[in-house]
């Protein structure tokens, strides 16, 4: 999750220096759109795992637990 923070952090960073760079507008927006879907990324891989990790947990579970007779 620290990566997506930082990701959308420098995305904000590029909107920000867009505002006051008229003449390089479209390459620091550019840059910030390929952060946020950095972000949107690793926010997916992280939510994956962790419901990976759920999957798992359940399965072993359902293994585990005695059967009713």
């Amino acid at each position: 999750m620290e990566n997506v923070r930082r990701y959308r952090a420098l995305a904000s960073l590029c909107r920000q220096q867009a505002a006051y760079r008229p003449l390089q507008n479209w390459e620091l927006l550019g840059q910030a759109e390929h952060f946020e879907h950095l972000a949107e990324i690793a926010l997916k891989a992280h939510f994956d795992a962790c419901n990976a990790q759920r999957e798992d947990a359940v399965a072993a579970a359902a293994w585990e637990a005695p059967v009713a007779a």
